[in-house]
């Protein structure tokens, strides 16, 4: 399983979509990114699971104790 964290400027980390590969993962973050203003960074499409956030990072295995009941898996633009 591969986790999607969303990251607000000056704050932690919270899961919000986990993928079965990475792939998936990837493409999803290349849709949702409306605008890149850096490295795992940017402007995010509204709906997405990334839209109120600056940034992202993934990572194979969890980061925090967030519960998975409730987080998106693999969530895809028709999901919207």
């Amino acid at each position: 399983m591969h986790f999607l964290y969303g990251l607000k400027v000056g704050g932690t980390r919270k899961l919000v979509a986990t993928f079965d590969s990475e792939q998936q993962l990837l493409a999803y973050v290349r849709w949702a990114t409306l605008l890149p203003t850096g490295n795992q960074s940017g402007k995010f499409e509204q709906g997405s699971a990334l839209a109120s956030y600056s940034s992202w990072e993934q990572s194979n295995e969890p980061l925090t104790e967030d519960e998975l009941e409730g987080v998106f898996n693999n969530p895809s633009p028709s999901m919207l």
